[in-house]
């Protein structure tokens, strides 16, 4: 039964040399496992994701993949300290201020990585 097994998200990367290097000296993974040239990275709880390389990367103009957190304003601290830019929004039901959106569910932030994917870190309440 699928419900049962580990989920593994798929990201898009035009150069997974520079995909490489952002998710090790930007977001602080860890090396991650060659799976026939593609990239698996392992995160908490038997979560993960593959980098694979494609030109279709960064064409997508929806949230790709987040983190949760139970600290978002730690988390993006550090993040800022590594050269990331979170991205401010404003439209009906979503506003940003400072890079955050704060709604009945928690706290979001938004940003993109080195291939232009539409990343993000999330505090529930």
């Amino acid at each position: 039964m699928l419900k049962e097994r580990d989920l593994i998200a798929v990201l898009p990367a035009k150069d997974l040399a520079r995909a490489r290097d952002f998710y090790r000296d930007v977001i602080g993974l860890d090396n991650p496992e060659d799976m026939e040239g593609n990239l698996l990275y392992r995160c908490g709880n038997g979560t993960g994701f593959l980098l694979y390389e494609t030109e279709n990367a960064g064409s997508a103009k929806n949230t790709q993949m987040g983190w949760a957190t139970n600290n978002i304003e730690a988390e993006m601290e550090d993040l800022r300290s590594r050269g990331v830019v979170f991205e401010e929004y404003d439209f009906p039901g979503l506003k940003t201020e400072n890079g955050v959106a704060t709604t009945e569910g928690g706290k979001s932030a938004w940003f993109t990585d080195s291939e232009g994917n539409i990343l993000n870190i999330f505090q529930r309440r």
